[in-house]
């Protein structure tokens, strides 16, 4: 048995929270605080920590679900939370004005870690607005990144999610074969 740690980041109001909370095997823990900043525009509560979870897997391996908080400011936690970590689901949440910028900016601020490890990206709220597209979002990919899956998830179904991480552990088996 051995135990792995995911992380799960992205801009405020992408899933995170919601994503861990609909796949973890217990009740998760969450550091939630009601938003004071221009957040609470979007939503009353908002990461100021972590979120976490556990997802108990068949072989009876555990992985370890780290959601980072969202806002910019709490990026000092985004180091500490990757440590260790064996790869990272982006969420971002096509309802949001500039989802290619946020796409960019959280590339960006996790590039070193991604470098190491592997990524999945979840494109949240399809739903709610219907472009971009995956193809844009493919498009929009910086060439080093061209192979990352990327999948329309409802961070609320469970199934959703496991695919995202079903992608991202499969990623990491390729890098482990090549």
């Amino acid at each position: 048995m051995s135990d792995h740690k995911i992380i799960f980041t992205g801009p405020v109001g992408a899933g995170k929270s919601t994503a861990i909370r609909s796949l973890s095997d217990i009740a998760p823990v969450s550091t939630d605080e009601r938003a004071s900043d221009i957040t609470r525009h979007r939503k009353d509560q908002t990461t100021v920590a972590m979120d976490y979870g556990v997802l108990k897997l068949d072989g009876g391996e555990t992985v370890h679900l780290y959601g980072t908080p969202g806002q910019e400011r709490f990026d000092f936690m985004w180091d500490i939370l990757t440590h260790g970590g064996i790869g990272l689901i982006l969420l971002i949440n096509n309802a949001r004005p500039a989802p290619f910028s946020d796409l960019h900016f959280f590339l960006s601020a996790f590039d070193r870690f991604i470098d190491r490890t592997a990524l999945a990206i979840g494109v949240t709220q399809t739903d709610v607005a219907h472009r971009p597209t995956l193809e844009d979002y493919y498009r929009e990919l910086p060439a080093k990144f061209i192979n990352t899956p990327i999948f329309e998830v409802d961070a609320r179904e469970r199934h959703d999610v496991v695919i995202l991480v079903e992608s991202l552990l499969f990623s990491l088996d390729q890098c482990l074969e090549a």
